[in-house]
């Protein structure tokens, strides 16, 4: 029900139907969380003072109202608030999950999305519904990607029903699919102007540099601030690894990655040269400290986001040269000391255990080609049929394989479409524009990270740069050639947050 809610949501352009679907979809998905693990031992202390948590929990909604009627005056906040909460994680005891009963949840992200949702509901409800009109044209490339990505989502709900590990699917659901779809819907409706972009582009900028600076810290004292994983990992080897504020030195590598990918633009592009200036600072702080990661998927990405910076910029051929070039260094350096790089270990220890979750993933994709085990299963299934694999070493990191096994080919096609639509929807018309260009070459560097390493309808950094990117592509003009409609437009930009034919809507004019 959940799943259909957050369908109806990037599909309908009615907005009192989206409204009330919103609304649906922020109450159902707490509810059902709570019904699930109602009686579990996480829930101990809300049993024990129930009086103190309806405290807690009414100050919770009545912080929502604020938040809610700041962002109703000033809706473009949406954008750089989701933007800042994007990476931090809060550990929250849940029970169900592969990491011992423990997610590690985007609170913040989820407060402004509840937040921005709220108002949203509010201005769409309070308008009056306008008359009809004539029917605008369509962009049915845009049209299709929304409509694969609901698809996606309904069949995972579905098939879910199936799955051995209900709970594990049930909250990648709440958690991640239904809050993610009502900030894409959101950051969709917003107008897209220079000032906005460049928010977002320095709100993100600053946030690496902080985690860059953190991370030397830790390289610099030996010292890993939050995963304990991580210090038992790095106590083993001779090599220390860094990981700043988040859990995983890959998570970290993939958003230094994609910041130093949305910096590129800049090279390329006829930038003052003071801007230039700046910006080689940063990308050579930001990729020090991405170094020091030692994250090899993330690094990949990073090549494979520069290559298409460079294919947007210049002619393909051009851009087709340098990659072969850095490939063959990249090679003769691999030849001259495989050690360095963990390759001495073979594919399988140099990517961690990896090349074994991907022939165990293919090994049940064969058991159960049309439908899987699904949504949720990869763990369960994975530790069933390999009981002498370790516990760490269970968790799929590629992601088409776990859509394999765990949905089979009914959900493999459809998100192999959704895929394919949505690069080509952020790709076509980005030639020459530095903004569509920054934002194509992000989401194409982090849709091959997910191919290493894991996360992605799971990873808001995924909804966020599809929606912006499907709200320019929409747009009537670029972002970097329009003016800054905050000034003295800002009711204009409030219209454009509840309007169905505004950019990016199902509505809209291509």
């Amino acid at each position: 029900m959940v799943a259909a809610l957050a369908a109806v949501v990037l599909l309908v352009a009615d907005r009192r139907a989206r409204a009330l679907s919103m609304l649906g979809a922020l109450v159902l998905a707490p509810v059902l969380l709570l019904t699930d693990i109602w009686n579990s031992p996480q829930l101990n202390i809300v049993h024990r003072h129930p009086l103190e948590a309806m405290v807690g929990a009414v100050v919770v909604v009545a912080a929502l109202i604020v938040a809610a009627a700041l962002i109703a005056r000033r809706p473009w906040l949406v954008a750089p608030l989701a933007v800042f909460a994007l990476p931090f994680r809060v550990p929250i005891s849940t029970g169900g999950t592969a990491n011992g009963g423990t997610s590690n949840l985007l609170v913040p992200l989820y407060f402004v999305i509840a937040a921005a949702a709220l108002a949203w509901i509010y201005a769409a409800w309070r308008t009056a519904p306008e008359p009809e009109r004539a029917p605008e044209r369509r962009d049915g490339l845009i049209e299709w990607v929304v409509r694969l990505l609901a698809l996606y989502l309904v069949l995972y709900g579905i098939q879910a029903a199936y799955s051995p590990n209900f709970e594990q699917a049930l909250q990648n659901m709440v958690f991640f699919y239904v809050p993610f779809a009502l900030l894409l819907c959101l950051l969709r409706t917003l107008a897209w102007d220079r000032r906005l972009v460049r928010d977002c582009l320095a709100v993100t900028v600053a946030l690496a540099l902080v985690f860059s600076v953190i991370g030397f810290y830790e390289y610099a004292t030996k010292t890993i601030i939050l995963s304990s994983k991580l210090v038992i990992a790095n106590d083993l080897h001779t090599y220390f690894t860094v990981n700043s504020v988040f859990l995983d030195p890959d998570i970290f590598g993939r958003y230094l990655a994609l910041a130093l990918v949305l910096l590129a633009v800049a090279l390329v592009y006829d930038f003052p040269q003071r801007v230039q200036a700046r910006v080689v600072v940063v990308m050579a702080v930001l990729w020090a400290c991405l170094f020091l990661t030692l994250s090899r998927s993330s690094l990949a990405a990073l090549l494979v986001g520069l290559a298409v910076v460079a294919a947007l910029r210049w002619k393909p051929g051009r851009a087709l040269v340098v990659a072969v070039v850095v490939i063959a260094i990249g090679a003769i350096a691999v030849a001259a000391s495989p050690k360095t790089f963990g390759l001495n270990q073979g594919i399988n220890g140099a990517s961690s255990g990896r090349g074994g979750l991907v022939s165990g993933g293919l090994s049940l994709f064969g058991d159960r080609p049309l439908y899987g085990y699904g949504s949720g299963s990869f763990v369960t299934e994975y530790r069933r049929h390999n009981r002498l694999t370790a516990t760490s070493l269970s968790a799929s990191h590629t992601i088409p394989i776990t859509v394999a096994a765990e949905q089979g080919l009914i959900g493999e096609l459809s998100y192999l479409a959704f895929v394919i639509c949505a690069i080509v929807c952020v790709v076509r018309g980005a030639r020459g524009d530095p903004v569509r260009s920054a934002v194509a070459a992000a989401f194409i560097a982090l849709v091959f990270h997910t191919l290493l390493y894991a996360d992605f309808l799971e990873d808001p950094t995924t909804w966020v740069l599809l929606g912006i990117g499907l709200a320019l592509a929409a747009a009537p003009s670029s972002p970097s050639d329009g003016g800054d409609s905050r000034a003295g437009g800002r009711s204009a930009r409030a219209r454009a947050t509840v309007s169905p034919g505004a950019a990016g809507e199902p509505g809209a004019a291509s």
